[in-house]
């Protein structure tokens, strides 16, 4: 909201920011309904505020919860209080509307858009799959759900400090691996010959988009082309050279359904929620009356 707004519609934003009540209040407006007639209130409502149902329903849910919250029984004071905390946030709803919040203030719209959001992918969501939809999906998307292999490396690391040449360093390099063809032990000759890393490859099986984070891509494009058991030639990385030992290699493996069936169902429910919210935004947009520019700026 720009600053040359006037104090109304300045105390009104401040009314909904230290009430908390926007982000729920907002998300609840799409669920409440105008009444057309004049009169009594209809046995679904406990109240009607200029024209707008509030619902038995939503009334007894925020009693649940003081409740639950409480541990004691709800009074008639209370009942009394959570109804007029409802009447007053659904006014200020409608104040905020009324003021054209929803259309300037990025922080309620952002709220109007959540939830939104929220009530077309839970609709979705709540909907459970058949084990044959679920046997199925993990079918087709077996590539998804296939893992990784993992790397088990270890490594005599040369830094090349600056101003230093390269020879030097990967003369160090090409003496420390003739010691280890020869039998030497990797971790003696680390400690004697080798400089410190400022990130140690962890001694354990790793994805290879892992392992690159310790070492880095060219480093990795080696590592990736050894067999067990192998010692390297120097490679060089951006900080220095390395010798490798490739210890141990898992090959990638698609688990059985039974053994991932939960992540299976999980990425089912996720994409049945993306497809939802698509298939609402693409409805929109063909019920929308849309001007777009022809060029963008």
């Amino acid at each position: 909201m720009t600053d040359d707004q006037s104090p109304e519609k300045k105390r009104a934003l401040a009314l909904l920011v230290a009430g908390g009540l926007v982000g729920v209040a907002l998300a609840a407006w799409g669920l409440l309904s105008t009444d057309p007639t004049v009169g009594g209130l209809p046995g679904s409502a406990v109240a009607r505020v200029n024209g707008t149902l509030i619902f038995t329903d939503a009334y007894q849910r925020l009693l649940a919860g003081l409740e639950s919250d409480t541990r004691q029984a709800v009074s008639d004071d209370m009942r009394r209080r959570v109804l007029d905390r409802m009447i007053d946030e659904e006014l200020l709803v409608q104040r905020g509307l009324e003021l054209g919040l929803a259309e300037s203030d990025r922080r309620v719209r952002a709220d109007i858009t959540s939830a939104m959001i929220r009530s077309i992918v839970v609709e979705a969501e709540d909907r459970p799959p058949e084990e044959a939809e679920l046997e199925r999906f993990y079918s087709e998307e077996s590539a998804f759900f296939t893992q990784p292999g993992r790397l088990r490396v270890r490594q005599v690391f040369f830094r090349v400090r600056r101003g230093e040449e390269d020879e030097a360093a990967v003369a160090r390099a090409a003496e420390v691996r003739a010691r280890l063809v020869a039998g030497a032990l990797l971790a003696e000759i680390r400690t004697e010959l080798g400089d410190s890393e400022v990130s140690p490859v962890p001694d354990a099986l790793l994805p290879p988009a892992k392992l690159r984070e310790y070492i880095g891509p060219t480093a990795l494009r080696a590592v990736m082309e050894m067999a067990v058991g192998e010692i390297s030639e120097p490679v060089r990385s951006g900080t220095g050279y390395h010798v490798f030992v490739l210890v141990d290699r898992e090959d990638e493996r698609t688990p059985g359904y039974a053994e991932i069936r939960d992540l299976v169902r999980n990425e089912w429910v996720r994409r049945a929620g993306d497809r939802a919210l698509r298939g609402y935004l693409d409805d929109l947009r063909d019920r929308a009356d849309l001007v777009l520019a022809d060029e963008l700026p």
